[in-house]
This record gives structure tokens, C-alpha cells and sequence, in this order.
């Protein structure tokens, strides 16, 4: 295990939720001293029990309001996590949206170009905003066009970050994620991926929903994407760059369904038509081209979406009612 981390000041935004802990736990792991600024929204992903017994020191405050000064003071590190990923709830709420993704992002800069104006930074951006797919797999050269209000915030979220590097000097990363899973996700609902949804289901003995079927995506484990976070912040050729960020050889969502309930044993699923008020949003198919992070860091996805599944499922298990 790398020693780079040991004795390092780290700050991990959203870092309640479901990747921001689990880097979080990374970080511990190899001797850093984390600090986790979450707002505990109820309809985001954080989980007090993600930190539970972890020596990770969390910091309740929202980015939009609280004073970020103390918090970004000296650290060596940022990973930001902090945002709303929710389509439907960018739709219903365009508003709150930009303020956490954009009017947020602008605030967290401002307090480390005070506090930290040289520690490097690495964004949890997302795949969203390619939109509908003219080709696959998707690289990082591809056309931009939004689906919905949470693409256009993210994208300028990104887009404020790569600016601060090339004009402060900042050493940032962007890392445009697919699907994620596995210990931690919100699976309460689909608020935070549809297989939050599926794992519940099958847990509570009941069938989910696919809905379509023949779209194909690629689904990245929790720990090979903490795995990429570390990396990116590690390698100072990465610094200044928008990079995807994919998992495992895509499936289709049938295909899917099927490997998760293989995973858990048994189980149903039923297949129903896209719904109406989703269908303008649905991107189709994607999978994402990730040559480009992969030849600058090296990293490799080492879980393959059997054992990812089988893992989330036996770690839910137990704990399921700790996050219902």
C-alpha cells in the first residue's frame, strides 16, 4: 500500500456518501488525517452509519451556506464529491440544482485559493452530459449535449475546476464517472442508480423493475473507483485534465438483472416500458473509452461485475435496515 497519503491533510466533500466514504476509508487506511464536509441532505446519499467507527472526522455543513474557511485551511488534498446527482430531482427542482453544482463548486474555490491555494483537487464529474451517444464506446473528444438541468450543472461545475487549474495554478482532476456501486449506495430508492433499487428488491424478497432492457452500460465497483480517485491525485501528469472514468465490459440491462439475481441466489425481476415523464432524459446505451485515464495512471479495474455484485450484496446483507 502506497505511502504517499501518511501524515497528509485531506479533505473529502460529500464525503458521507457513498464514494466520498469509501475514499475516506482509503485515505485512513494509509495514514492520512481526513476531514468529511457533508450536508446531510435526507434526499442525497449520505448515510451516518458510512463513517461509523471511523476515525474520519465529519464535518456537517452545506457549501452553499457554511463558513468553508477552517475546513480548507492547510490541506493537502481535496476530493469533491459534494453534489446533486439526481436527473428527476435536477427536473423537478432546476434551481437548488445549480446552487449545489455550480454556486457551491464557486464557494469551495474560493476558500481554497485562501486556505489551500496549491492542494490538489480531484472532481467527481459524470458521463451524463455526452447525452444520447453518437458512437461507442465515448471518449473524452465526443460531443456535449445535456440531457437535463443536473448535465448543464455538472458540466459547469467541471468546467469552473479545470478553469481555477489552468488560471490559479491548481493542480485539478476531473474524473467523469458511469454507473458506480457497491457497499454504502444509496439503495433506498434509485435517487442515486437504479441499482440501488435492484439490490433492495431482491433483499426484501421482492421483484424490481428493468425498465427497456437492450440499453448496454458499464458498471465500475466502489473499490476500483476509489482506486482511480487515489491515483489521479497522485499522478501530477493528470493535473489539468477532464478524464471518463468506465468499469467493467458492458451489459445490457437484462443482462444485468440477470447477473444480480445470480449474485444474490435467486430472485424476479419484470420488464416494463421506459417511463414517459424519464424517456426524454434516457441516454440509450453508453459505455465509456477510458484509454486515455488508464495510459496516464495505469490503473485497471481489478473487480469484475460478477464478484462486485456478489460483494454488495453479502455487505448489504446485514446492514440493509441501516439504510432504508
Amino acid at each position: 500500500m502506497s505511502d504517499v497519503w501518511q501524515g497528509k491533510r485531506v479533505l473529502v466533500t460529500g464525503g458521507a456518501g457513498f464514494l466520498g466514504s469509501g475514499i475516506c476509508h482509503a485515505l485512513v487506511a494509509r495514514g492520512a488525517s481526513v476531514t468529511a464536509l457533508d450536508s446531510m441532505r435526507p434526499d442525497g446519499g449520505a448515510n451516518p452509519a458510512n463513517l461509523a467507527g471511523s476515525p474520519v472526522q465529519l464535518v456537517v455543513a452545506d457549501l452553499c451556506e457554511a463558513d468553508l474557511a477552517p475546513h480548507c485551511e492547510g490541506v493537502d488534498a481535496v476530493f469533491n464529491l459534494a453534489g446533486q446527482t439526481s436527473h428527476a430531482g435536477s427536473l423537478a427542482d432546476p434551481f437548488t440544482d445549480l446552487a449545489i453544482n455550480g454556486h457551491g463548486q464557486l464557494r469551495l474555490m474560493a476558500a481554497l485559493r485562501a486556505g489551500a491555494p496549491k492542494a490538489v483537487l480531484v472532481h467527481a464529474s459524470t458521463r451524463q452530459f455526452y447525452g444520447r451517444p453518437l458512437y461507442l464506446p465515448v471518449d473524452e473528444k465526443h460531443p456535449i449535449n445535456p440531457p437535463d438541468p443536473n448535465g448543464v450543472s455538472k458540466l459547469a461545475g467541471e468546467q469552473y475546476w479545470l478553469m481555477e487549474g489552468r488560471v490559479q495554478g491548481r493542480p485539478v482532476v476531473s474524473l467523469r464517472l458511469t454507473n458506480c456501486y457497491g457497499p454504502r449506495l444509496r439503495v433506498k430508492d434509485a435517487r442515486q442508480t437504479f441499482l440501488g433499487i435492484w439490490f433492495r428488491r431482491l433483499l426484501e424478497g421482492q421483484p424490481f423493475e428493468v425498465w427497456g432492457g437492450a440499453q448496454l452500460r458499464d458498471l465500475a465497483y466502489l473499490d476500483d473507483v476509489v482506486a482511480a480517485f487515489l491515483r489521479a491525485a497522485e499522478t501530477p501528469a493528470c493535473a489539468g485534465r477532464a478524464f471518463n472514468l468506465g468499469g467493467s465490459p458492458p451489459v445490457s440491462l437484462l443482462e444485468l438483472a440477470a447477473a444480480v439475481v445470480a449474485a444474490h441466489g435467486g430472485g424476479e425481476y419484470v420488464t416494463r416500458e421506459f417511463p414517459a415523464d424519464r424517456a426524454p432524459i434516457d441516454i440509450g446505451s453508453f459505455h465509456a473509452d477510458d484509454t486515455a485515464f488508464r495510459a496516464a495512471t495505469g490503473w485497471a479495474p481489478a473487480v469484475s461485475l460478477e464478484e462486485g455484485l456478489r460483494r454488495s450484496l453479502d455487505w448489504f446483507r446485514p446492514r440493509l435496515h441501516d439504510y432504508l
